[in-house]
């Protein structure tokens, strides 16, 4: 058997099974190798029928001891029962719709049953046991792999497989490592991890395995990102001639803070260097981001090039382009718009104009990355709420350049140092640590079930003031539950229980994730023209539309939110001159999920809020479903391995100051990985 066999050659895999195997990315050994279990099924544990304990599963030898009975109870519903004994008593076990068992257990024949046995002596049962015989026993007696599966793929099926595979080929699998790396972290063998991520021997060597296995993955993406970073640093880029920044000081009708002056500086070094600038700005909702991307726009423009700002959505777009449209034309730079909502012969007329240089600042969508829009000279692209876009969308947008663009990107995601060092390893970052003068913290209040009506009393009251107020639920319909059982406030229900019974008299908007753009645009426009009091949401406004006439956040179920959720949605109120308000509302009765909202009545500032949700509860809040651009991690995960990470980080750092470009011939290896890890995202390493 080798790595690179086909899984249609092994035993029990047909055409049906090889295709289902494809669903879940397996066509090789090597692929199937690399799959790694999400759990495991402890069978070591044996017991008889006498001393079996109802609380946990247990393997137990039994014989048959009669044919078993098929009962067909009614449609849909049939029941196979077998008595099963060994020298301390008898059992019934009981298998519902698995009819085929009727002929596999045989009169005088042992077994070996694994699962919970329920009911007093004399009366024992099991429901569902898995048994295999107890001549052919592959996985009693060990800890089994527990598999993702996909329709067609029982586990037992793919253990089975698995097994063959690592038997036949773990001592195959490449080792990558660089030997003296490994005993200097104390790492496994590739060889060793391979098995026991798959079939451990036990826990400890379960755990040794996947700390290689997970310090190999984050190596491999430190490395990466470093190799971006210095491939892009001797990259020929074009030197722009920075003008005086009073002219551009003096567009503006109120004066910048010194924050934003030292990052327009960082920029202005960038963009003269003659090597493209990539640079994350950082920088809390409200820090004023926007007029960076605005100072780099006239730069560019005053070079001669084109600047394109992409933002994730039509409202986002369209409020950057009436805030920078008569901005940036007072200096004479022509700004347009490109959305999805421009069509037709609007549409054809701005892409001629683009491709001809008689636009200097585009703002728009993925529209940005159609395959029409062509630059005459693009100089610059920005990217607005990184977190929202992958690299390789960021990489889509400045291919659309003749030579290498400079990249400014933005997030009012504050993000922990450690964690931006592999998010945005290929790019140098820039922190707006102040906000403008007149900008007023918000008061953030918790609030626990027994205060919701005096919270609807404040509502009413703000809205009489001539306000509006975001409500914001964790859940879109009714029914949705967490892990543990709790249902969650639903959006839907919730706005028609506000409408119809508390607040009939006003007027309530619903948002959420699983409504068109069209409808979500539209709800959250009428919004921001005041044409509604109320709008109830799900987090999907967390990045949105800017409503200064919006002064009360109220978040329901607030426990269920990462502390940098809670500040993101925080962030859409306070952005007038009214005085604003937060109020987390939760019923939870845990002491350290109340201590933890607290955390956001006691400070505004995104960075001090961001370290203390890394503290408690890990990196995975800070961006939700993979819209972070990373490569797509096996089994590393950056909400519970920190502390390898840093282990990785220090490790990748001094293997690339001996080798920047990981051209020693002992390191092709790892390159070839590097290379695989990024493999998704096209040319990056080309």
């Amino acid at each position: 058997m080798e790595l690179t066999d086909s899984l249609r050659g092994l035993p029990g895999v047909g055409q049906a099974r090889a295709q289902s195997l494809e669903k879940l990315g397996l066509r090789t050994v090597g692929e199937l190798l690399a799959y790694y279990p999400r759990s495991y099924e402890d069978r070591r544990r044996s017991a008889t029928v006498a001393s079996a304990p109802a609380e946990v599963p247990v393997c137990l030898t039994l014989m048959a001891a009669e044919p078993p009975r098929l009962s067909r109870i009614r449609k849909g519903l049939e029941l196979v029962k077998v008595r099963l004994v060994d020298d301390t008593g008898s059992l019934t076990a009981t298998f519902f719709n698995q009819s085929y068992l009727k002929d596999v257990f045989r009169t005088g024949e042992s077994y070996v049953c694994f699962g919970r046995v329920e009911g007093p002596p004399g009366r024992r049962q099991m429901t569902n046991p898995v048994c295999e015989r107890a001549d052919r026993v592959r996985f009693a007696g060990r800890i089994l792999p527990v598999y993702p599966l996909t329709r067609g793929i029982s586990n037992n099926l793919l253990a089975g497989l698995t097994l063959r595979c690592v038997e036949g080929c773990a001592a195959q699998v490449e080792e990558p490592l660089p030997s003296g790396l490994r005993q200097a972290q104390g790492l496994a063998t590739a060889e060793y991890a391979c098995r026991n991520i798959h079939f451990p021997a036990d826990e400890q060597a379960l755990e040794v395995a996947r700390r290689r296995l997970i310090f190999e993955e984050l190596f491999f993406l430190t490395c990466g990102m470093a190799l971006l970073r210095r491939r892009r640093d001797r990259a020929a880029g074009t030197a722009f001639s920075i003008p005086e920044p009073e002219d551009f000081f003096s567009l503006l009708p109120f004066a910048l803070t010194s924050a934003q002056r030292r990052v327009m500086g960082e920029m202005a070094a960038d963009l003269s260097s003659g090597v493209p600038m990539n640079r994350l700005v950082q920088g809390d909702v409200g820090s004023g981001k926007t007029m960076l991307a605005a100072y780099g726009a006239w730069v560019t423009a005053k070079n001669g090039h084109q600047c394109a700002l992409m933002a994730p959505t039509e409202l986002l777009a369209e409020q950057h382009f009436r805030s920078l449209g008569p901005l940036l034309e007072r200096a004479g730079l022509r700004v347009a718009l490109l959305t999805g909502g421009i069509k037709g012969k609007a549409r054809k007329e701005l892409y001629a104009a683009l491709e001809a240089g008689e636009v200097d600042l585009v703002i728009g969508t993925h529209a940005l990355l159609s395959e029409g829009v062509r630059f005459a000279r693009l100089g610059l692209v920005v990217t607005d709420e990184q977190h929202r876009f992958g690299v390789a969308q960021r990489a889509a947008l400045a291919a659309k350049a003749s030579t290498a663009p400079h990249v400014l990107v933005m997030s009012a995601t504050p993000i922990p140092r450690t964690l931006s060092l592999v998010i945005y390893g290929d790019l140098d970052v820039s922190v707006v640590d102040e906000l403008p003068p007149g900008r007023t913290p918000v008061e953030t209040y918790v609030v626990g079930e027994d205060k919701r009506q005096r919270m609807y009393g404040f509502v009413r009251r703000l809205v009489g003031e001539g306000r509006q107020a975001y409500l914001v639920c964790p859940a879109v319909e009714e029914g949705e539950e967490e892990s543990g059982g709790l249902e969650l406030k639903a959006a839907v229900t919730y706005a028609h229980t506000l409408q119809t019974e508390v607040f009939p008299d006003l007027r309530v908007g619903l948002v959420h994730g699983r409504l068109k753009s069209r409808e979500k645009e539209a709800v959250m426009g009428a919004f921001a023209r005041g044409e509604l009091d109320l709008l109830v949401s799900t987090t999907v406004i967390e990045v949105g539309v800017d409503v200064p006439n919006a002064a009360l956040m109220v978040v329901e179920n607030a426990d269920r939110f990462g502390l940098s959720q809670l500040h993101q949605l925080r962030g859409r109120v306070g952005r007038g001159k009214h005085r604003s308000y937060c109020v987390l509302v939760t019923s939870t009765r845990n002491g350290d999920s109340r201590e933890r909202l607290r955390v956001l009545s006691k400070t505004n500032d995104g960075f001090k809020i961001a370290e203390e949700d890394l503290r408690l509860r890990g990196p995975g809040d800070f961006f939700g479903h993979r819209q972070h651009g990373l490569p797509q991690l096996s089994i590393a995960d950056l909400t519970a391995d920190m502390r390898v990470l840093k282990q990785a980080q220090g490790a990748a750092e001094a293997l690339l100051e001996a080798d920047p470009g990981l051209c020693r011939p002992e390191h092709a290896g790892l390159l070839a990985r590097v290379r695989r890890l990024f493999a998704d995202h096209g040319d990056m390493f080309n």
